[in-house]
């Protein structure tokens, strides 16, 4: 196996350290808005006293923000620059977060979906624009692990998006549950509902704040342009061009996958650890509460594991690593839906460091060799992202059954995830076996 030594940060004289810091900064900020997310699934649910499947309609606002505007984003990409496109993603960033405000205002739920939409219509902006530039600052040949090394600080903005959720929202909210919430007449609901979102919308306003100085950083910090620039549009002969090549092809199909795995098992991680603490006689906040502490050490391994996979692909085929991660992946998910304990979660835990490298590195081997049809190959991996905001509602309608086949709902919809890992390990056997990916 050849053993990559090129530097990272480095092309002949050019020194990227400085902008690969901004950028990858945006990597965090971006992991924190997802991961601050996931929780209010059942934060809304509860709130508003909805359905789980009401309440999943934030992951498709969310997500439908990523795929709705990653075209968009190419071409205004490709047309002025990267560091453009990271402006705006910031900037859309800062007004979806903004707009909790008139949203907690109208005291509605569909105006903070129209938030969560134009807050990810920036994060799509920022994704399109930043994966494909950390690509272009270096070696080809160490793009992959250079773009692995930058994802690895996204789990760390998630860890904190986690942690705010956890003590800032979740635990701050009317001890009231579920079934108190349903019996409240409507004078004292609505108090309540103004109270608790309240307590919702603040982080989101206090990170509006962050991304809005750092629009200014880089706006006017000085950012190396690609080397590849090209400011022609010829939309549709390039997505043609890109759409035919297979690996690049089944790399979306396989992120499309692997991201709906993502989000289903930090999402429901809260409903199926609740139901299993409730179950031992906790109460269902305290369950909720400690759920999502079970959903943080998750992303602590994610976040090592993404350390060490970066480490490892100097040495190992990333299409192989993929694959042995993904079947690691499958064989937790599996012990998911059959134990009914808290083994349950521990397998629920593990999945996570299984999937730390899965997203950067389908990234990378589809985009590897693309040059400036990079920009718009960058656009369908984001859309691919659109997995996430399918999938998760249709786990949340097995969720709502309660009980399916003699066992808990919520254990049986985490066959959604185990058949999402199936696709994302074909690719990586295709990679290194069809495609020939070595490095």
């Amino acid at each position: 196996m050849k053993n990559n030594k090129q530097p990272l940060l480095r092309s002949g004289a050019i020194n990227y350290l400085v902008p690969f810091i901004l950028i990858t900064s945006c990597f965090a900020l971006w992991g924190f808005a997802n991961d601050i997310t996931n929780p209010m699934v059942k934060a809304f649910s509860k709130i508003f006293r909805m359905s789980v499947t009401d309440g999943a309609l934030v992951q498709v606002a969310f997500y439908g923000g990523y795929f709705a505007m990653a075209f968009p984003a190419a071409i205004f990409i490709r047309r002025y620059s990267y560091k453009s496109g990271i402006l705006m993603g910031l900037g859309l960033y800062a007004i979806g977060a903004f707009l909790f405000l008139p949203a907690k205002m109208s005291g509605n739920y569909y105006p903070f979906l129209v938030a969560y939409f134009i807050l990810t219509c920036g994060l799509s902006f920022l994704e399109t624009s930043a994966n494909p530039y950390i690509l272009s600052m270096g070696d080809e040949a160490t793009a992959t692990r250079r773009l692995n090394l930058a994802q690895s600080f996204n789990p760390m903005g998630s860890l904190l998006g986690m942690y705010v959720a956890m003590q800032f929202i979740q635990a701050k909210l009317n001890a009231a549950d579920t079934a108190e919430r349903a019996l409240l007449p409507p004078g004292q609901f609505e108090a309540m509902k103004q109270q608790d979102l309240g307590v919702l919308i603040t982080p989101y306003l206090i990170i509006g704040l962050v991304i809005t100085a750092m629009f200014l950083v880089i706006r006017f910090a000085r950012m190396p342009k690609s080397a590849d620039q090209n400011h022609s549009i010829d939309f549709l002969p390039t997505l043609k061009r890109i759409f035919s090549l297979p690996r690049y092809r089944e790399g979306v199909i396989a992120q499309f996958f692997y991201v709906g795995a993502q989000i289903m098992c930090w999402t429901f991680i809260i409903q199926y650890g609740t139901r299993y603490f409730v179950s031992t006689g906790m109460e269902e906040k305290a369950a909720e509460v400690l759920s999502q502490r079970y959903n943080i050490i998750a992303m602590v391994f994610f976040c090592c594991s993404r350390f060490v996979c970066t480490y490892l692909l100097k040495y190992i085929n990333p299409g192989r690593l993929l694959l042995v991660l993904s079947i690691a992946a499958g064989t937790f998910t599996a012990g998911v839906i059959g134990f009914q304990s808290i083994w349950g979660m521990y397998c629920l835990v593990g999945v996570s460091a299984c999937m730390s490298l899965m997203f950067p590195t389908i990234y990378g081997i589809a985009l590897e060799g693309m040059g400036d049809d990079a920009k718009f190959g960058a656009a369908g991996l984001i859309m691919a992202i659109l997995g996430g905001s399918v999938l998760p509602p249709v786990q949340a309608l097995i969720i709502d059954t309660k009980e399916l086949l003699g066992m808990p709902a919520v254990n049986v919809s985490f066959i959604l995830p185990l058949i999402c890992f199936v696709v994302v390990a074909i690719f990586g056997y295709r990679t290194y076996k069809v495609f020939g990916i070595a490095r």
